[in-house]
C-alpha cells in the first residue's frame, strides 16, 4: 500500500480591507447581490461575483425552490450566466459571501460540492485557474489560487 499526500495552500486575509482593491470591489458586489437571494427555506443567503477576462463582472445569488433540489446556488447562477452570455470569456476571479438570517456567519464559507464540480468544468474548459475568495458575512477571507485546492481529485471529461 502507498499513501497519496495532497497539500493545498490558501491565503488568509483578516478582513475585506486587506484585500487588493479589485477584490474588495468584487466582494462588495457579492455582498450586494447576496441581499437578492431567494432563501425562504434555508434562510442562508449567498452572493457570488465573477470577474471575466473581458472586464465584465457577473453576479449571482442563490435561488431556492420548495421542490428540492430544484434551486440553484449563487456560484452556479453566476457561472452558468457567464457561460451562456460570454461563452468565450475566461473566469479570472470569483468572490463568494454567505450570511444566515438566523445566526452570524464569521467563518469563511466555501462553495458546496456541486458548485465545486461546476467550477471545475469551467476551469478545465478555459485551461487556466480561477482565483476564488470566500467569506462569511464578516471576518476572514480565504483565497484559493485554483479550484484544484478545493477539489483535488476533479472528475472531468478525460474519464468519459
Amino acid at each position: 500500500m502507498n499513501d497519496i499526500i495532497i497539500s493545498t495552500r490558501f491565503s488568509v486575509f483578516e478582513s475585506v480591507t486587506e484585500l487588493p482593491t479589485d477584490i474588495q470591489n468584487l466582494m462588495d458586489q457579492a455582498v450586494g447581490i447576496r441581499k437578492n437571494a431567494y432563501a425562504p427555506y434555508s434562510k442562508f443567503r449567498v452572493g457570488a461575483a465573477l470577474l471575466l477576462d473581458n472586464g465584465k463582472i457577473v453576479l449571482g445569488s442563490n435561488q431556492e425552490n420548495a421542490a428540492y433540489p430544484s434551486g440553484l446556488c449563487a456560484e452556479r447562477v453566476a457561472v452558468f450566466y457567464a457561460g451562456a452570455n460570454y461563452p468565450d470569456a475566461k473566469i479570472l476571479k470569483m468572490a463568494i459571501t454567505a450570511a444566515s438570517d438566523t445566526n452570524q456567519t464569521t467563518a469563511p464559507i466555501p462553495p458546496c460540492g456541486s458548485c465545486r464540480q461546476s467550477l471545475a468544468e469551467y476551469e478545465i474548459k478555459q485551461d487556466s485557474p480561477i482565483e476564488i475568495y470566500f467569506m462569511g458575512e464578516m471576518g476572514q477571507i480565504y483565497k484559493s489560487d485554483s479550484l484544484k485546492n478545493l477539489l483535488p481529485f476533479m472528475f472531468d471529461k478525460k474519464f468519459l
